[in-house]
């Protein structure tokens, strides 16, 4: 149980730490894109996908995508393609 307690900590770290620093983020919608990026970030690094890597990538596609397979470019589902395109 306190692995998994520390895994979480971990985690939520960043944010904790910066707390003061989302008090001046701007509008609303702004804390909830900057909430939308965390998640993908955190998603990212728990797949073990480089997020830099996968956003470059998937804000060049996402316009071509089709909407009935957004969940291709979910990260984990991402790095399963990226290790296919690899092999």
């Amino acid at each position: 149980m306190t692995a998994l307690n520390n895994v979480a900590e971990r985690a939520i770290r960043p944010l904790a730490l910066g707390r003061k620093n989302w008090l001046f983020i701007g509008r609303e919608e702004g804390g909830e894109v900057a909430a939308t990026l965390f998640s993908l970030v955190q998603s990212c690094k728990t797949s073990g996908v480089n997020p830099e890597k996968y956003l470059t990538d998937v804000m060049k596609r996402l316009m071509s995508h089709s909407a009935n397979k957004l969940h291709e470019l979910l990260p984990d589902e991402w790095a399963k393609a990226q290790a296919i395109d690899t092999s």
